[in-house]
């Protein structure tokens, strides 16, 4: 392999760990080295969005001198986001991850390093459950209804599944709720609102992460459909700012519908899609809120592995 792609690889590899893992300054360091751009384009690129930062200030930022704090700063940071082609909200996230000097994280916030971790928690909760990652059901279809309450938090949700069986003696479905930074997952709770009810719930505080089985009234066979709805009740977080679905292999149909409450009125909101946690998000499409309902959403007549997710702006 010639060392140039070898070294494009290696510095791939260092950007991913350091959006994962953090702390802020390494992130921002090798998503500049991964792009070849010295500091002074980085600040040409800046003033590109109306933003104006420092050579010396950007130098400090990714040597871990100083933390951007003030919201120039801040705007700066986001605007790095897309100037170094990274995914939303990740040099953000891990802003938030600790209060400045102190190394350790602010109560009540969930690091992107805890989101990323929250796969590991989920497979140690699906263990306790005694379910496979594969549950044996395809899905043919999946309607999703979230609800934004008066205090900007996430209310709860419902799902509607469509689902077939491919082997014999199928008769539950795991259910698994992300809730937002702050929430609090002892206070949530699962409803089987139609063909199934709620067997047993595992929660995780620190990921916010609860998986709940619902039990089907049959044993489904090879090749049975099956269609099931619950609903997921929460309300115990702060304001809420996406909503987001992440898909194994192929599937059916995905409608997510986000209905906000006639209090709380976003003032945009958009689409995205992402092939993998760590990916650029992309897809952007600004949504039309309804004058009615004030809501929105999108529909996938086929999902692909990835994630789908709706944003919004509060202000």
């Amino acid at each position: 392999m010639p060392y140039a792609t070898q070294h494009a690889d290696a510095a791939t590899a260092e950007l991913d760990a350091a959006l994962r893992v953090g702390p802020f300054h390494v992130a921002l360091r090798a998503a500049i080295a991964a792009r070849g751009l010295p500091l002074q384009r980085v600040q040409h690129h800046l003033s590109r969005y109306g933003v104006k930062v420092g050579v010396t200030s950007l130098s400090y930022w990714q040597q871990g001198a100083r933390r951007p704090q003030r919201p120039e700063s801040l705007r700066a940071v986001r605007a790095l986001e897309e100037i170094l082609q990274l995914p939303e909200e990740s040099l953000i996230r891990l802003l938030s991850d600790t209060d400045e000097g102190a190394g350790e994280p602010r109560r009540g916030a969930r690091s992107y390093r805890a989101v990323v971790e929250a796969s590991g928690v989920l497979e140690r909760l699906l263990a306790e459950l005694e379910a496979p990652l594969d549950g044996g059901l395809h899905t043919l279809g999946h309607h999703e209804r979230v609800r934004i309450g008066a205090r900007r938090e996430l209310l709860g949700r419902e799902s509607h599944h469509i689902v077939r069986s491919h082997r014999d003696g199928v008769d539950r479905f795991v259910a698994v709720h992300h809730g937002d930074p702050g929430c609090v997952p002892d206070r949530m709770s699962v409803h089987a609102l139609e063909n199934c009810r709620a067997g047993r719930v595992r929660r995780h505080h620190e990921t916010g992460v609860l998986v709940a089985e619902l039990l089907f009234d049959t044993r489904l066979r090879a090749g049975d459909t099956f269609l099931f709805r619950y609903g997921v009740e929460d309300g115990t977080a702060g304001a809420s700012r996406e909503y987001v679905r992440g898909f194994g292999p192929a599937g059916g149909q995905y409608a997510l519908q986000v209905r906000f409450d006639e209090n709380a009125l976003p003032v945009r909101c958009h689409r995205f899609t992402q092939q993998s946690a760590a990916a650029p998000r992309s897809g952007r499409q600004e949504l039309p809120l309804t004058d009615r309902h004030h809501s929105v959403h999108v529909v996938e007549p086929r999902v692909r592995s990835g994630i789908v997710g709706i944003g919004w702006d509060w202000e």
